[in-house]
């Protein structure tokens, strides 16, 4: 069983050598989130405690799944816009989902949390971008997530060769296409 806690200012502290943990090892499996391979745990963390400020002011939500044992084994955050033309916008950011919990439902059900915070915040439109062809983007399209679109060479994998993106919006609320 999988405990998703949304993370305060307090307990965000807390839980950054974990995140930091689970970002190295998706990095080392090839995720593509920011980083280059040779990510250790320890960079991760402190990538992780730079966060603070944001968590801390309410411009960045962090969400985490532990397994029983207390593990992060998932995150997603939601990260706020406060542009005065664009408040009513989210982008939703570092989804990520240990290797030893993918298949069961983890990263469904962070971004599944964080579309109703999201939508109980009134923001109206989700953005994020992922990797085109990884294995997140059959579950962005699954629920509901629709393509905005292709950015050819948008960033370097963690092996550094140029990758596309897709870009994917939601609303939040909208409802899931059936499966066919």
């Amino acid at each position: 069983m999988t405990a998703l806690v949304r993370l305060t200012p307090d307990q965000f502290p807390a839980h950054t050598d974990g995140l930091g943990e689970l970002l190295a090892h998706v990095v080392e499996g090839g995720g593509s989130i920011g980083f280059l391979s040779g990510l250790t745990a320890a960079d991760a963390a402190a990538w992780w405690r730079t966060r603070t400020p944001a968590v801390e002011s309410g411009d960045l939500v962090v969400w985490v799944a532990l397994d029983e044992g207390g593990r992060c084994v998932g995150t997603v955050s939601l990260g706020f816009n406060h542009w005065p033309n664009g408040s009513h916008r989210a982008e939703v950011l570092k989804l990520m989902v240990h290797e030893s919990a993918r298949g069961q439902g983890v990263a469904r059900a962070l971004l599944a949390t964080l579309e109703r915070a999201a939508a109980e915040a009134g923001i109206s439109l989700l953005v994020l971008d992922t990797e085109t062809g990884c294995p997140a983007e059959t579950l962005y399209r699954k629920t509901g997530w629709e393509e905005a679109g292709v950015i050819p060479d948008y960033a370097g994998d963690p092996a550094g060769v140029l990758r596309p993106t897709t870009l994917f919006y939601k609303r939040p609320g909208a409802q899931a296409p059936s499966p066919h």
